[in-house]
C-alpha cells in the first residue's frame, strides 16, 4: 500500500527536515508558512478548517515552543498558549484524521523534550506542556492498539528556527553543546531520522525515544 504521510509544521526545522528525508512517502504538510512544495496547506491546525486527506498512513505533529522563564514569572496565558500548540493542536489533528488513519493502520510521531524527562530550571510550562503530551500518546497507543501505533520522541536542544534565540553566538553554541555527553547539539535531521524509524517499525508503538546527546540518561 501506499504510504502517505502528512506532517503538521512542515516547512521548517524538524519538520522541513522529515519532508526531505521521507523516500517512499507520498508527503502532505500543514503550517501557517506558505511553500513551493505539492500538497501543502496554508492554515492555522487550533482554529482553521483541516483538510480530507483520504488513505493516510502517518501523522507527524511538528509545531513545539521554548518558552524558558522562571516559574514565578510564568502566567496563566503563558501555561495555556504552551497547552494549546503543543497539546490541544495534537488533539485536534489526531481526533480529525482518526478514521483515516485508523482505516489504513496508520501511525503517529509526536514530540516531546528531554525537560519533561529530566528537571531543567526555567523548563516549568513547557515541560508541563510536553509532559502531557507524552502522556497522552501512551494513552492513544494504548486505546488504538492494533489499529493505530503512537510513538513520541524527546529531543534535546535542535538547530532549529525555534531554538534561534538560544544558539545566536558561537560562546551559546559551544555552551549547549558542552552540556551534552556528546558534546553537540541536535541537527533536525537526527531528530527526523527517529521519526521515519517511528513511523516504518510496524512493532513498535507506545515508546518514548530520547534523541537528546545522551542528556536524559549520561553522566559524564
Amino acid at each position: 500500500m501506499e504510504k502517505k504521510t502528512l506532517i503538521i509544521g512542515g516547512t521548517k526545522g524538524i519538520g522541513q527536515a522529515l519532508v526531505e528525508q521521507l523516500n517512499g512517502h507520498d508527503c502532505y504538510s500543514i503550517s501557517r508558512s506558505a511553500s513551493n512544495r505539492p500538497n501543502h496547506f496554508v492554515l492555522d491546525v487550533l482554529n482553521d478548517d483541516l483538510p480530507e486527506i483520504e488513505g493516510l498512513t502517518g501523522l507527524v505533529y511538528c509545531p513545539g515552543s521554548i518558552n524558558l522563564k522562571p516559574f514565578h514569572r510564568l502566567s496563566r496565558e503563558d501555561f495555556l498558549a504552551d497547552f494549546e500548540k503543543n497539546v490541544l493542536g495534537a488533539v485536534r489533528a489526531l481526533q480529525f484524521y482518526f478514521r483515516t488513519l485508523k482505516k489504513n493502520k496508520g501511525a503517529v510521531v509526536l514530540f516531546g523534550t528531554v525537560a519533561s524527562q529530566q528537571g531543567m530550571p526555567f523548563h516549568a510550562s513547557i515541560a508541563a506542556a510536553k509532559g502531557g503530551l507524552e502522556s497522552l500518546a501512551r494513552s492513544l497507543a494504548a486505546e488504538w492498539a492494533p489499529s493505530i501505533r503512537v510513538n513520541i520522541v524527546n529531543p534535546s536542544l535542535t538547530d532549529t528556527p525555534l531554538a534561534e534565540a538560544l544558539l545566536s553566538t558561537d560562546q551559546k553554541r559551544e555552551n549547549a553543546a558542552q552540556r551534552h555527553p556528546l558534546k553537540k547539539i541536535g541537527s533536525p535531521s537526527d531528530i527526523a531520522k527517529a521519526a521515519i524509524f517511528c513511523l516504518e517499525n510496524d512493532w513498535l508503538t507506545g515508546q518514548s525515544i530520547g534523541v537528546d546527546g545522551g542528556m536524559s540518561t549520561l553522566r559524564v
